[in-house]
């Protein structure tokens, strides 16, 4: 499942730098895109749920931590 996150993420968001960590139906998911700049913490993740919310809706994913940083906040 989560070479499967890994993969909807980086084709939604081009460029990105996707690590999933997690077991069963619960994941820590980290993004690292310039697509981020500019965009508030809320619309960063919402983009991260919409390439995953079909997993979210079926139940397959449960929880989610997402953390969505541009380039400079990752340092």
């Amino acid at each position: 499942m989560t070479e499967d996150l890994q993969e909807r993420i980086e084709k939604a968001i081009s460029g990105a730098e996707v690590v999933v960590a997690g077991e069963g139906n619960r994941f820590e998911i980290r993004v690292v895109s310039g697509e981020f700049e500019g965009l508030s913490r809320v619309k960063r993740q919402q983009a991260v749920y919409a390439a995953i919310a079909d997993l979210i809706a079926s139940g397959a994913v449960h929880a989610v931590t997402i953390r969505a940083l541009t380039p400079d906040e990752a340092g």
